[in-house]
C-alpha cells in the first residue's frame, strides 16, 4: 500500500468556546490511518500527522459528522480532485423503507444492510397518513390494486432509511430481492424478502428504481426544508428511554441490539437516528455532573456520532428495561448479569453501548426532545 496517499477533505467544527465556525483542511492516509489537519483561515498545521484508530474509511463522506480528538468536524467538502475522484464518484444515497409487515424483523433488517457494507445515514419509524402514502405511491396511481397499497402501508409503522455505499441504488435493489416474495424465495433465497416478505404486497421492504425516484422518496421521508415529515410513532406513555450510543451505532450493533431487546420481550414504539452537539449533551447528561468522574468521558462519546434514540414500551412491570440494561460498567455486567444488553454489546463504562433512564418519570422527559 502507498503510505503517501491520501484523501484531503474540507471540514468545519464549531468551537463553543469562541462561539464560531472553525474550517479545517482534514487530511486522512489509509495506509496507516493517521490524521492531519490544518487551519484554512491561518494558514498553518493544527494537527500533526497523528495515528487515530477511530475514523475509518467508510465514515469520509460529505455531509458526516466525525469525531476527531473529542472535536465533531462536519465534512463539507473534498479538498482535491483525487479524493473526490476516489471516493465521490459512485457514492450514492438512496431509500430503504422497511414496511409494516416486517418491522417485528427491523433488526435482522438492519443487521444484513449493515453486513452489506451499507452506511445508515439517516433513520426514523413513522406512521404515514392516507395523503402521504397517496404521494409514496404516485407511479402506481392508475393501478387498480393502488387502494390496497396505500390501506397496507397505513395500517401499521414503517422504518424509513437513508442508506450510503457505492452503487446503493443498484445493490439495495439486489439484497431486496423480486418484488413477490413467492419469486424471490426462488430466485434469490438469501434476499430480504425472501426471508422476510409473504407475497406481492406483503414484501418486507422497499427500494426506488432510479437516482430520481430515491431523491423523491427521501425527500418524502426525510424533508430538505427542516419540516419533520411524516409524523414518529412515540406513544409517550408507560414508556422509558434507550439511547444506543455513537460506538455501538458505527460498529454495526444497532440490528443485533434491536433483536436482543425483541427478544427479551420489549417493545421499541419509537425509533429515531440523530446527532447531538456537546450543548445538547451536556445538557442531557447534567444530572451526571459532578457525581460520575467519567462525567467529560460519557459527554464527549455521546457527541461523537450519530445516536439511535428508542421509545421502549414498559409492558412487563415485573422485568424493567433498566434491569435488561446491566450495570454500567461492561467487565461487571457481563460478570453479574451476563445476559444484559451491556454485557453483551459494552466494551468499556464509556462505551457501554446504551444510555438508559434512571427513572420512571424521565422516559417522557428524554424521549421527547427528539419525538422530531
Amino acid at each position: 500500500m502507498n503510505h503517501s496517499e491520501r484523501y484531503v477533505f474540507i471540514a468545519e467544527w464549531y468551537d463553543p468556546n469562541a462561539s464560531l465556525y472553525r474550517r479545517y483542511e482534514l487530511l486522512y492516509y489509509p495506509a496507516d490511518g493517521s490524521v492531519e489537519m490544518h487551519d484554512v483561515k491561518n494558514h498553518r498545521t493544527f494537527l500533526k500527522r497523528t495515528k487515530y484508530d477511530d475514523l475509518h474509511l467508510e465514515d469520509l463522506f460529505i455531509g458526516n459528522k466525525v469525531n476527531i480528538f473529542s472535536r465533531q468536524l462536519v465534512l463539507l467538502d473534498y479538498g482535491d480532485q483525487y479524493t473526490a475522484r476516489q471516493l465521490g464518484s459512485r457514492k450514492e444515497k438512496t431509500l430503504a423503507l422497511i414496511k409494516p409487515d416486517a418491522i417485528s424483523k427491523a433488526g435482522e433488517i438492519i443487521e444484513i444492510i449493515n453486513k452489506a457494507g451499507f452506511t445508515i445515514t439517516k433513520l426514523k419509524m413513522m406512521m404515514l397518513s392516507r395523503k402521504e402514502a397517496t404521494d409514496f405511491y404516485i407511479d402506481h396511481h392508475s393501478k387498480p390494486f393502488l387502494n390496497e397499497l396505500i390501506q397496507f402501508i397505513t395500517n401499521g409503522p414503517v422504518i424509513a432509511m437513508e442508506i450510503l455505499r457505492d452503487d446503493a441504488i443498484c445493490e439495495w435493489k439486489r439484497l431486496l430481492g423480486p418484488a413477490n416474495s413467492g419469486v424471490a424465495r426462488a430466485d434469490a433465497p438469501g434476499s430480504i424478502r425472501a426471508l422476510f416478505g409473504t407475497d406481492g404486497l406483503r414484501n418486507a421492504a422497499h427500494g426506488p428504481d432510479s437516482f430520481a425516484c430515491a431523491a423523491r422518496e427521501m425527500e418524502l421521508f426525510f424533508p430538505s426544508s427542516g419540516v419533520c415529515g411524516p409524523a414518529n410513532t412515540a406513544k409517550f406513555t408507560c414508556c422509558t428511554c434507550c439511547v444506543i450510543k455513537p460506538h455501538a451505532v458505527s460498529e454495526g450493533l444497532l440490528g443485533r441490539i434491536l433483536t436482543t431487546i425483541r427478544d427479551a420481550g420489549f417493545d421499541v414504539s419509537a425509533m429515531q437516528m440523530f446527532n447531538m452537539d456537546r450543548v445538547n449533551v451536556e445538557e442531557f447528561y447534567e444530572v451526571y455532573k459532578g457525581v460520575v468522574s467519567e462525567y467529560n468521558e460519557m459527554v464527549a462519546e455521546m457527541y461523537s456520532g450519530p445516536c439511535v434514540a428508542l421509545e421502549i414500551q414498559q409492558t412487563n412491570p415485573a422485568k424493567t428495561f433498566r434491569e435488561f440494561c446491566g450495570p454500567a460498567d461492561p467487565e461487571i455486567a457481563r460478570h453479574l448479569r451476563p445476559g444484559t444488553l451491556r454485557a453483551t454489546f459494552g466494551k468499556t463504562k464509556i462505551q457501554n453501548a446504551v444510555h438508559c433512564t434512571d427513572l420512571p418519570e424521565d422516559g417522557l422527559l428524554e424521549w421527547a426532545p427528539r419525538r422530531r
